[in-house]
């Protein structure tokens, strides 16, 4: 099997694609933007925060003896490797050309540790070089942290930039942003910074995230004597540097920061909402894509507070997912009139949803339910959250709702009987 600790691991991970083992390929469902689909998986995965909650292709491979920096180099890879296959198509026959794009994307890379590769192990092969940039980028020591044992499982959060840069990379935008990966990193920071003063308070597990993310950020000294300051004092929108404006997949990296400092220690307040409002209008994020992300991190915090200490919170997970049936009741209500007409057009779905309010569904029914509810908010870019693996958390919240939002779609089905 697939061992990534060891060395050839790349080259095993391509032939169990040959080998059908991996089925390395997602396509953009109908609706949705590369990068909108691109910044949902990724979501989903957990490499948007370092954290390895789900990986991007499914397989058979068994993780259970993998370490966590061994499970987030597979996810870095995949998700690099899904980038690569947005652009050229399938991959299975391409492992050369994109272990050599990668190392020509990494060969720019502006990270100081990678740099180190290319200078002191020349006589690797390609697939060795690349190897040691991946154990090199998820290998972060928080020796400032030791006491912290709940941010034990949080590893190189910063490893996202790496995809954020390489999409970059491959379609040829804003290609010298390359060389200032400490610059995306800082306004990371900024953004957690800002994020964790929205309510007045800087408590302890915010403190934490801001440190476990600039352990792993290795910034030069400029930039984290200037991070440093804003956390003592506190920052301002001013404080982000112009390269926030220019990439879509980072602003919405921005925006999923702000989220978790918020939704990690408790439900949004006033003030902190106050504050999210403030950020979507300085950064022109529309209310939609910040709903997006607002519901994509409760989604992530739901199902990964069993599992990640920092985001342990009995009273805060209640909360969160009260606060998350309200929010999709109206993102429901706001697509009824579609829902509506594709119901009319499905009429075991509906006869199905009817079932489930007096009586609980086979787990067959149930997979019905969700394959054919799947089908239909494919035509709905407000609902895209749906159609990636884990959306159906929501689904009981939907079914729930929906014979009281849309009575018209059930009598029109019991006429037709």
């Amino acid at each position: 099997m697939l061992s990534p600790g060891s060395k050839g691991w790349i080259n095993k991970y391509f032939d169990l694609i040959e080998n059908k083992s991996i089925k390395a390929s997602k396509k953009c469902p109908v609706g949705l933007s590369e990068k909108h689909f691109l910044h949902l998986l990724f979501g989903k995965s957990g490499i948007i925060f370092g954290y390895p909650s789900k990986r991007i292709f499914q397989s058979e491979l068994d993780d259970k003896k993998w370490t966590a920096d061994e499970k987030l180099r597979i996810l870095l890879f995949e998700s690099l490797l899904l980038v690569y296959q947005q652009k050229y198509g399938d991959v299975t026959y391409k492992k050369d050309e994109f272990v050599q794009s990668l190392l020509g994307f990494y060969a720019k890379h502006g990270n100081r540790s990678i740099l180190k590769v290319f200078t002191f192990f020349m006589k690797e092969s390609p697939d060795e070089k690349l190897e040691s940039i991946f154990a090199k980028r998820t290998d972060i020591k928080f020796n400032l942290l030791e006491n912290k044992w709940w941010v034990s499982s949080l590893s190189n959060v910063f490893v996202y930039l790496d995809v954020v840069l390489y999409h970059n990379y491959l379609h040829g935008e804003n290609i010298d942003a390359l060389d200032s990966h400490a610059e995306y990193a800082y306004n990371g920071l900024t953004a957690i910074t800002l994020a964790a003063y929205s309510d007045g308070v800087l408590e302890d597990k915010e403190k934490a995230l801001f440190d476990v993310f600039l352990a792993s950020a290795n910034l030069p000294d400029e930039f984290r004597d200037r991070a440093l300051e804003h956390l003592r004092n506190g920052a301002s929108f001013d404080d982000f540097t112009p390269l926030v404006q220019q990439n879509w997949l980072f602003k919405r990296f921005i925006i999923d920061l702000s989220f978790l400092t918020i939704f990690a220690n408790h439900e949004a307040v006033n003030l902190e909402m106050e504050f999210l409002a403030t950020l979507s209008q300085q950064l022109h994020v529309p209310e939609n894509e910040m709903e997006e992300s607002m519901v994509m991190i409760e989604n992530f915090v739901l199902r990964n507070s069993d599992k990640i200490p920092f985001l342990s919170n009995a009273n805060s997970y209640e909360k969160v997912y009260s606060s998350l049936s309200s929010r999709w009741g109206k993102v429901i209500l706001r697509n009824k009139d579609k829902l509506t007409v594709e119901l009319k057009e499905s009429k075991e779905l509906v006869s199905l949803i009817k079932k489930s309010t007096t009586q609980e569904l086979s787990k067959e029914e149930k997979e019905m339910v969700k394959s054919q509810f799947m089908d239909i908010v494919k035509s709905m870019p407000a609902l895209a959250i749906f159609m990636l693996p884990g959306g159906a958390i929501l689904l009981p919240l939907i079914l729930k709702m929906l014979p009281d939002l849309i009575p018209s779609a059930f009598k029109e089905n019991e006429i037709d009987k």
